[in-house]
């Protein structure tokens, strides 16, 4: 019998290239009792922000029907702007963790 993943409403799908970001993260998804992933179905996906593929994966996510946290610099609030406009929540770096406590508590 092959071993099932988390339910998709308790995944969360995590796509950033920062690792510190990325331990940060799992670490406030696994405390919410969700649990992160790296592919597949989930009931929210968080997505660094970085360049115009980024971008695209988001709009992709929101497309499916994914709810969607995009997080990244300040400085680059075209890349944020742009993700609100597709559909998705869309954050600074600094208050990514912030809001996906919230949002994870929320959904408990």
């Amino acid at each position: 019998m092959a071993a099932s993943g988390p339910a998709p409403e308790r995944a969360v799908l995590l796509r950033t290239r920062d690792l510190f970001f990325r331990a940060r993260l799992e670490g406030v998804i696994r405390a919410a009792g969700h649990t992160p992933v790296a592919a597949g179905a989930a009931g929210l996906a968080v997505v660094e922000l970085a360049d115009d593929a980024s971008l695209e994966r988001v709009c992709a996510l929101v497309a499916d029907g994914t709810a969607v946290v995009a997080f990244g610099a300040h400085v680059r609030a075209d890349l944020l702007r742009a993700a609100r406009a597709a559909g998705a929540d869309a954050v600074a770096n600094s208050a990514i963790e912030a809001w996906l406590r919230r949002r994870l508590a929320a959904d408990a």
